[in-house]
């Protein structure tokens, strides 16, 4: 699948980078728009808000599971071939789940739009990557890397405005005309290349691992749901940390593993996997989180909270034109430090929101939130493949787009999770939370937030410094 980028391929690999960027934008919005919507999802089918946490995982924990496997399946049949037919799995799937009158077929929608996710974006990353010059990498990963931060709090809003003035459905055809032109820009823009032999498939790494995966969401499920055995939910819980044990000794030994552990070895790309998976968790849950709790316990409708959720956004966008400046001022490990403190401490001051919260505080927390959040999110993603050789670069891709997803799809579990728990102390009346227990589970995650400053501690001082000067001169 290797294409070497031609001379003067400049600007094709910045288009590639944005039409994959673009692809990547509907994946991750399809993920989060729903949000806002759940209220009225639930009613139509009949089931209570938190339960449609299942088809938010579904669809998160597909891609976690088949993300391993796209490099293989590109190797093997050719990348825009590959890409080509992901946007089309991708926006069938969108038709059948506006279509959906229950539960469980949503969530059989939700998996098969993961199969198409999963493909998508991995195997448009490699593209990029590998029509890339190694002068521009850094630049076209920040562009890929973008819509993780915008989709995640456009998503609510824009769910809360079709749900309140449209009806839910209509979140999932707005995937077909962008689909529709994702699809003709692929076949005109992206190099037809051809596909190489495939390493032999790891069938035992591919199995260990995506049972790891199941087992851990399929877990935290069980804790979100009502009436639910805490003890199988910890058995689950436990059965899945051994399979994951079983699959890194397996990779660490396997000639051709499907996820390659060796980029690991590496601190400043380690802290983007450990530290950086639980500030993904974190983040992953507020924009669950904080929808729910602005409709359920704050009486706002649909679009209501998401126009507060949009905040976040502003936040986000307010960040960008400073991130270059603040990382040449200081060093990775004070940014992750030092705005990650900040970080988790507006995660934790969710809690403290009421409804008697004047709306102006509201938005200036949130607005903060997501300046930090922008700043965490864009000095992890710089710095991970600072230091990784082009050799190992596929592998290192790989295990950080599955590490990514499931920090992602975790954070929606774990947030259901710390509400149903809070809901066994403090139950409200059928089919509402009371606020107290949105202030606990806003206080789990900002602990999340907490710890995953601790990892970044032990980040050498000096790490990324040649990147900082690039980006710095490359502005």
């Amino acid at each position: 699948m290797t294409i070497a980028p031609a001379p003067g391929s400049t600007s094709r690999s910045n288009i590639l980078a944005y039409l994959v960027a673009g692809a990547y934008f509907m994946e991750m919005l399809d993920g989060t728009v729903v949000v806002s919507a759940l209220p009225q999802m639930a009613e139509s089918f009949g089931v209570q808000p938190i339960d449609l946490n299942i088809g938010i995982s579904a669809y998160l924990l597909t891609l976690a599971v088949l993300i391993p496997a796209s490099g293989w399946v590109a190797d093997r049949y050719g990348p825009r071939a590959v890409f080509g037919w992901a946007i089309v799995i991708f926006t069938a799937a969108s038709i059948l789940c506006g279509l959906s009158t229950n539960l469980w077929f949503f969530t059989a929608a939700r998996i098969l739009q993961g199969v198409g996710g999963a493909l998508m974006v991995p195997v448009g990353r490699l593209i990029v990557l590998r029509n890339t010059a190694k002068s521009d990498l850094m630049r076209a990963i920040a562009v890929i890397t973008w819509p993780g931060l915008a989709a995640p709090v456009l998503g609510p809003p824009v769910g809360g405005f079709l749900a309140t003035y449209a009806t839910w459905h209509w979140i999932f055809f707005l995937n077909v005309p962008l689909g529709l032109l994702g699809f003709v820009l692929t076949m005109r823009l992206i190099p037809s290349g051809q596909a190489e032999g495939a390493k032999p498939f790891d069938v035992l790494g591919f199995i260990l691992v995506g049972a790891a995966c199941f087992g851990l969401m399929y877990g935290l499920d069980l804790i979100s749901r009502q009436n639910s055995s805490m003890p199988l939910a910890a058995l689950w819980l436990a059965a899945s940390a051994l399979v994951a044990a079983v699959a890194v000794w397996h990779a660490l030994r396997a000639a051709h593993p499907l996820v390659d552990p060796w980029a690991l070895r590496i601190r400043s790309f380690a802290v983007t996997i450990w530290g950086g998976s639980l500030f993904r968790t974190a983040i992953g849950a507020v924009p669950f989180l904080a929808p729910l709790m602005f409709q359920l316990a704050f009486g706002l409708d649909a679009y209501q909270a998401g126009l507060l959720v949009l905040w976040v956004f502003a936040g986000n966008i307010s960040m960008k034109p400073f991130t270059t400046a603040v990382l040449r001022r200081f060093t990775f490990r004070q940014v992750l430090i030092g705005n990650g403190l900040l970080n988790a401490i507006l995660i934790s001051s969710y809690a403290l929101l009421t409804p008697a919260t004047p709306v102006p505080l509201i938005c200036a927390l949130l607005f903060a939130s997501g300046l930090t959040r922008s700043m965490q999110f864009t000095a992890l993603n710089t710095i991970a493949f600072a230091d990784v050789p082009e050799a190992r670069m596929s592998g290192a891709n790989t295990l950080f787009n599955v590490a990514q997803q499931m920090s992602f799809g975790i954070g929606i579990g774990v947030g259901a999770a710390a509400l149903r728990l809070a809901e066994l102390w403090f139950p409200g009346e059928p089919g509402k939370l009371p606020l107290v227990d949105f202030q606990i589970a806003f206080g789990f995650i900002g602990l999340l937030a907490f710890v995953a400053i601790l990892d970044m501690v032990g980040l050498d001082a000096r790490a990324g410094t040649e990147l900082r000067i690039k980006r710095a001169g490359a502005k």
